[in-house]
């Protein structure tokens, strides 16, 4: 019998961004996978600043940026291909240290987790591991797998497993969670292509056709790579629309076979569901075990990656502690986040499958962002560990006067960014990594977002609480836990 602190079951990138974070934190973990390799063909193809800060954390960003392609923003036209509504993406730096959105080639990603992952001392990975079996008692959960390599079974021993196991996750069957329906079922057909050339009068924009007809969606990829995701009829063989006979005459109005290679043509049925239950005494789920989205606003990696960046501190101090408080807020603070990331992506179905002008398209919107533009659309965790107006909102990440970003310097534990004269008005428990104004430049524009002088950040980077004078700071400093830095490995340098 084995012993690791934690299991993770599936290799997917939400197991693999997990096994990063629980390895940043010194945590004894084995990541199970059942196949021997990762998918060699695309799936997910667009992230966000937020997840981009997450690849920071753990080393492949900038490894990553430069296999990526820049994301403009997403225009919605008739079934003519006139303009009815256009949603820019900046193309500048944010808040958050990143760029807004980029467009990725998902074996790309899988190959820098794996690569980086090598360097993780305490993490484990064993590919052809397929678990069957799984038994939660009061102070460990027993797990069998067979090696299908060579038929052998093997028993494991964690405090805890996860399933990152994709939507027919066998950890969330032993939750025996059922899953809610948010009421989007439809049949697509997912191509992928690399061009033979280079097309720019395909555009850089993503385009939904809003066709009641024929809905569809063009992305482009990195490099030369193109997709166009299509609704199809319910009743049709999908080894029908996927013959390219069929593909090329779907995609005549753009490319012809002198222009392109199909690399990838599949039929799926995209969902909106979420898991009731997100855990099970030592047991948990994360990604598309916990819920699943329709593609309309490129969120369902990201979504698993967010549920990944939430639970691995909270898993790291239970393990160290032997206090699964935190872990009450796991599902609290992720389930309402991804729902409504899941309900924006079928309003924007709904829209592509409408036929409507210019106003009744923008009021569509409006009706779901509050604003005919949509240029932001981020919502807060849901009801968890912070207190007051601002907690459960991602902060940014502030430049430090020697040019590196926060998370650079600062691991992966709580942070306080304040104004130094409030600082200065307060003792500040030791230990606690601060980011003022006086060594970093632009924290105050991180402040003034949130009209605060004080942000302390958990250490996914929400925050837990702001203040404005010393007695709010005094009383937000008081939800720390009694200690701050259980999870940093290595020494800091703030300057």
């Amino acid at each position: 019998m084995e012993d690791f602190d934690v299991v993770v079951v599936g290799y997917g990138p939400t197991g693999g961004v997990l096994g990063h974070l629980l390895g940043l934190c010194g945590i004894r973990t084995l990541v199970l996978e059942r196949e021997a390799a990762p998918y060699p063909l695309p799936r997910a193809i667009v992230f966000d600043d937020e997840i981009m800060r997450v690849f920071q954390w753990i080393g492949i960003a900038d490894d990553l940026e430069p296999l990526t392609a820049a994301h403009p923003g997403m225009r919605f036209v008739d079934r003519n291909g006139e303009l009815l509504l256009d949603w820019p993406r900046s193309l500048e730096v944010g808040p958050q240290g990143w760029r807004s959105n980029y467009r990725f080639y998902q074996p790309d990603l899988e190959r820098l987790l794996r690569d980086k992952m090598a360097a993780r001392p305490t993490v484990e990975v064993r590919t052809r591991a397929d678990v069957f079996f799984l038994e939660d008692e009061e102070d460990c959960v027993h797990l069998r797998y067979e090696d299908t390599a060579n038929g052998r079974i093997r028993r494991v021993r964690a405090k805890y497993v996860v399933g990152c196991d994709g939507a027919r996750s066998l950890v969330r069957r032993f939750i025996e969670s059922p899953m809610e329906d948010l009421g989007f079922h439809e049949r697509w057909l997912v191509v992928d292509v690399v061009l033979k050339r280079e097309m720019p009068e395909l555009g850089d924009y993503s385009v939904q056709f809003c066709d009641p007809d024929r809905p569809m969606t063009y992305v482009r990829g990195p490099k030369r790579r193109r997709r166009w995701e299509m609704k199809v009829p319910p009743d049709v063989d999908g080894a029908v629309l996927t013959a390219p006979a069929e593909v090329w005459k779907r995609l005549s109005r753009w490319i012809t076979p002198e222009d392109g290679e199909i690399e990838r043509a599949a039929v799926y049925i995209f969902h909106s569901l979420v898991a009731s239950e997100w855990r099970k005494g030592r047991l948990l789920i994360a990604g598309d075990a916990a819920h699943q989205t329709p593609p309309f606003m490129g969120q369902g990696m990201c979504t698993g990656l967010r549920d990944a960046a939430n639970l691995g501190w909270k898993l790291a101090r239970a393990v160290r502690t032997g206090d699964e408080a935190l872990l009450e807020s796991y599902q609290s603070e992720r389930h309402p986040n991804a729902v409504e990331y899941i309900k924006t992506a079928v309003h924007l179905g709904s829209i592509i499958n409408m036929a409507g002008s210019h106003d009744e398209v923008r009021a569509a919107l409006a009706n779901r962002s509050g604003s005919g533009k949509m240029e932001s659309i981020r919502p807060s965790l849901g009801p968890g560990l912070g207190v007051g107006p601002h907690a459960g909102r991602l902060f940014g990440q502030p430049l430090l006067a020697d040019g590196r970003r926060m998370d650079m310097t600062i691991g992966h534990e709580f942070v306080l960014v304040v104004d130094a004269a409030l600082a200065d008005a307060v003792p500040l428990p030791e230990g606690l990594a601060v980011v003022a104004t006086h060594n970093a430049p632009d924290v105050q524009t991180h402040l003034d977002r949130f009209s605060t002088r004080a942000a302390l950040l958990r250490p996914d980077r929400f925050i837990l609480g702001t203040a404005n004078t010393p007695p709010e700071l005094a009383i937000t400093l008081g939800r720390l836990p009694s200690s701050t830095r259980w999870v940093t490995r290595e020494p800091r340098n703030i300057q």
